[in-house]
């Protein structure tokens, strides 16, 4: 028995003793990095002298940098030691929990470049039927290569924050010339996002995956489609995405997903060698979308065409290093089904086919004061459950200029 009462502490809980996701908490004492057991953190400073001078540097601070530049092998010894004191019968000197719904999260580590993929099949099949209309559904080179684009670094927030409707360019059809002001069309996208670490490396072979990515963090790629549709043209996403990206404020450690990987589907032609994986780094990741209080989607991560390892050669391949703090997400995570969908353009169909709210009212695109939140979890040894960080974010009415 462990020495943590908690009854959400537990190997079919998603934050039993398998999952031990990393987070930043705002104390008193200013903000401390800290683990989450069930309904309640572990702040690891208070424990420092258990884990012994050298662990206790990289977790004393106030961010996960630190520990993100340390490497495999130091994460891996981390872990074991955490688990051990958190499924340990005694509780160790300078232990004390708190509850996380009485704390808040702030960022958890510093991103450093940000890079936004787009990688399900489904999704990019949907999104080119409702936006490019009497074309291919897919552009020519996406079963060639993982298509992706950078985004802003600066205005990736923590779980939590809210969200000014953004305002840019869009143009309708029949109008003779573009307007400005805030977006008609806010959609969300269920994301899964990949926080690097280890030492700075360009040209990263998918079997070196699990050297440079330190943990996985659900992410909402916030999207203004009427800006984005006028906007992208010739070249990608510009202001209709960069306004924000909320991330989760807890990281689970990439080894806690080791039973949850499965391979992609087969590529549709053979795939240059660098894109070639020696083993699936595929994730078993069952996701959840809810707006306000309903369930819109649960879409999984495993129907994805291209694996994150596949998604990270392709960033590095060109000779840009992934660096500590750097994050990469998937785009869309979307499913054959219409409750897979992982985006509201999916959902109702470019707006033609709303979506009914327990409360009766209907959807095409968000409105204000609207509340998105993602969750997922995936399976763990033994039959348990490992769990993923919530993101959430409100909309909130676009900021006076």
């Amino acid at each position: 028995m462990s020495w943590i009462e908690d009854a959400e502490f537990a190997p079919d809980k998603p934050f039993g003793p398998q999952t031990l996701p990393y987070g930043v908490l705002v104390t008193g004492n200013g903000p401390v990095v800290a683990v989450r057991v069930g309904r309640h953190a572990l702040p690891l400073r208070g424990i420092a002298a258990e884990l012994g001078p050298r662990l206790a540097d990289l977790i004393s601070g106030d961010s996960l940098d630190p520990l993100l530049a340390a490497g495999r092998d130091v994460w891996r010894e981390l872990r074991e030691r955490l688990t051990g004191i958190v499924t340990a019968d005694r509780a160790p000197a300078g232990a004390e929990l708190v509850r996380t719904d009485w704390h808040t999260l702030s960022m958890p580590f510093t991103v450093g470049d940000y890079v936004d993929f787009f990688a399900s099949r489904h999704h990019a099949e949907n999104a080119g039927r409702i936006l490019r209309r009497g074309s291919a559904p897919l552009p020519e080179n996406w079963t060639h290569l993982p298509v992706g684009y950078h985004g802003r670094a600066g205005t990736v927030y923590v779980s939590g924050t809210d969200i000014h409707r953004p305002s840019g360019q869009r143009k309708a059809a029949g109008d003779a010339h573009p307007a400005f002001g805030p977006t008609r069309r806010l959609d969300f996208e269920a994301e899964v996002g990949f926080v690097c670490g280890g030492e700075a490396a360009a040209h990263i072979p998918t079997s070196e995956f699990a050297d440079h990515v330190f943990g996985v963090a659900l992410v909402n790629d916030w999207s203004a489609r009427d800006v984005q549709n006028w906007e992208s043209k010739p070249l990608g996403p510009f202001l209709a995405k960069s306004f924000a990206t909320s991330i989760a404020g807890w990281i689970t450690p990439l080894e806690a997903f080791e039973h949850a990987r499965v391979p992609v589907p087969p590529p549709d032609q053979p795939l240059q060698q660098y894109l070639v994986e020696t083993e699936p780094w595929g994730l078993d990741l069952r996701l959840e979308v809810h707006c306000n209080e309903t369930l819109l989607s649960h879409p999984n991560f495993a129907d994805m065409y291209w694996s994150p390892a596949q998604q990270l050669a392709h960033m590095t391949v060109g000779g840009a290093p992934a660096r500590p703090g750097d994050l990469f997400a998937s785009g869309t995570v979307s499913g054959p089904e219409r409750d897979q969908r992982g985006c509201l353009l999916e959902l109702t169909w470019g707006g033609s086919d709303p979506i009914t709210l327990s409360d009766g009212e209907q959807r095409t695109f968000l409105q204000d004061g609207d509340r998105v939140t993602l969750s997922g979890s995936a399976p763990g040894p033994g039959g348990s459950v490992v769990g993923l960080g919530e993101v959430t974010g409100t909309v909130l009415a676009a900021a006076r200029r």
